[in-house]
């Protein structure tokens, strides 16, 4: 808008321009045949009263007093020249006259000469000043030519130029107010338009698959910023939708997997019970004088493979159906102490900045999470190793009070560290692997969350935070 506006007047600036020096050129025009029509009219008045034969040789004579006259009368210099373009006489003072009389150059004669009306203006610059020279015939009253009269005229442009000076300093001081009018506009017009663009474009940085996200309500806008507003809304709506149907799709999926894990977990000691049982069977002898040593293996070996079922069974009811949360205000370093009180390991240490950090949490799920993490940090460890380390840190940091679990065992590789918090992953010879998904589930509960440093045959540390509320 602002490059629009100084082109445009740019424009009318150079056409203004052109427009007084044309002017100017046509005033000067029209004064000079103005001045030479009258000077004419009062020479032919004088050659109709004049007793002198009229010829080119008597002009000097019948216009030696009168010449000064009509120059006076139309304050104007007016030479006389023959017809070969020697001077005859002048108006010019005589200590103005120069030394040797200037002559019509040849050129100039021919022009004149040619010319229907016989009259020919030329155009010279003398001293910076711009000059007209004006050449006609003077004729007798049979239209016989008698002397060429010149008349030099003097443009003055002072006042044109005056003139174009004053304009143009208005001009530029309309196009300055102008100016400074458009850029308030353009600020305005811009800030209105950017203001939408940015709630839009604010909206679209924050709108994630995973999430709820609102739709734009704009009061005013522009019909291109409100086409683009319903487009995003729309865009919203699907999303949306999509988003439903890929978590109840995700869910069901989810299931499935978690089915499949329970079966296999359960048909892991279905197995050897079934063999155990056959063979059982098949070997019974009532009068073996060991049945009763055989009859104690073969319960303790049913026993065993149904306490496994049994701990998968309740695995599997704890992931699927969270405890409702009991909140109390307790102190978070007296809960990690109290839970690492059942662990016997003498490699189990414990640290805190403070005594006391108080906050609202869920006292029995805020020990679960300390007791799985440190099981964990337990059995990464392998039983041969030497010098064996567990670190649990308490300490408060921005509004949040971090607890920290860190190890020297074998570490996470790096194909397992992406898939470490899935419900049914798990590294180890026995279990479900739903530990970590369980606390993590109870952690993102309270808006806290969950991370993991892990670098193979060094260890592993585990950063929980949750937020501090009272």
């Amino acid at each position: 808008m602002i490059f629009l506006t100084l082109i445009a007047s740019i424009l009318i600036a150079a056409v203004s321009i052109y427009q007084f020096k044309k002017e100017a050129r046509e005033y000067h025009q029209d004064r000079l045949e103005r001045k030479e029509n009258a000077i004419v009219e009062h020479i032919n008045y004088v050659l109709q009263n004049t007793t002198y034969p009229l010829s080119t040789n008597n002009i000097s004579l019948i216009f030696k007093e009168k010449i000064y006259e009509i120059s006076d009368v139309h304050s104007m210099e007016l030479n006389f020249y023959d017809l070969k373009g020697s001077l005859l006489l002048s108006s010019k003072a005589v200590f103005k006259q120069d030394k040797e009389a200037p002559k019509i150059n040849s050129s100039t004669l021919k022009i004149l000469e040619s010319t229907l009306d016989k009259r020919y203006v030329e155009f010279k610059t003398i001293d910076s000043l711009k000059m007209r020279y004006s050449y006609t015939y003077i004729k007798d009253n049979k239209f016989k030519p008698l002397a060429i009269l010149n008349l030099p005229y003097e443009e003055d442009t002072n006042f044109y130029e005056s003139e174009l000076k004053n304009f143009l300093i208005r001009f530029g001081q309309v196009y300055a107010f102008m100016f400074l009018i458009a850029i308030a506009l353009s600020y305005f017009l811009s800030s209105y338009i950017t203001k939408s663009l940015k709630i839009i474009s604010d909206k679209i940085q924050e709108t994630e698959f995973n999430q709820q996200n609102q739709r734009i309500v704009l009061e005013e806008g522009s019909h291109e910023i409100n086409s683009l507003v319903q487009a995003y809304n729309s865009m919203v709506d699907k999303l949306e939708e999509s988003a439903t149907k890929l978590a109840q799709s995700e869910r069901e999926q989810a299931w499935r997997e978690m089915a499949k894990q329970v079966a296999h977990e359960i048909k892991n000691p279905l197995t050897p019970m079934r063999l155990t049982v056959q063979s059982f069977q098949m070997r019974f002898n009532e009068n073996d004088p060991e049945v009763r040593q055989k009859l104690d293996d073969y319960s303790k070996t049913l026993i065993q493979q149904i306490d496994t079922m049994s701990s998968v069974a309740n695995a599997f009811s704890n992931f699927a159906t969270m405890p409702a949360q009991q909140n109390e205000t307790l102190n978070v370093v007296k809960i990690v102490q109290l839970a690492l009180d059942i662990f016997n390991e003498n490699f189990v240490n414990f640290s805190s900045l403070e005594d006391e950090i108080i906050t609202r949490l869920d006292r029995t799920q805020l020990i679960r999470v300390i007791t799985n993490l440190v099981k964990n940090a337990i059995q990464s460890i392998p039983e041969e190793q030497e010098n064996k380390q567990i670190e649990v840190d308490v300490f408060r940091e921005e509004g949040y009070v971090i607890i920290t679990v860190k190890d020297n065992g074998k570490g996470i590789s790096e194909e397992n560290k992406a898939r470490i918090f899935e419900p049914k992953f798990t590294t180890k010879s026995s279990g479900m692997g739903l530990g970590l998904a369980i606390i993590k589930n109870i952690i993102e509960n309270y808006n806290g969350t969950i991370t993991f440093e892990s670098k193979e045959n060094i260890g592993t540390e585990f950063f929980v935070s949750f937020p501090i509320t009272t």
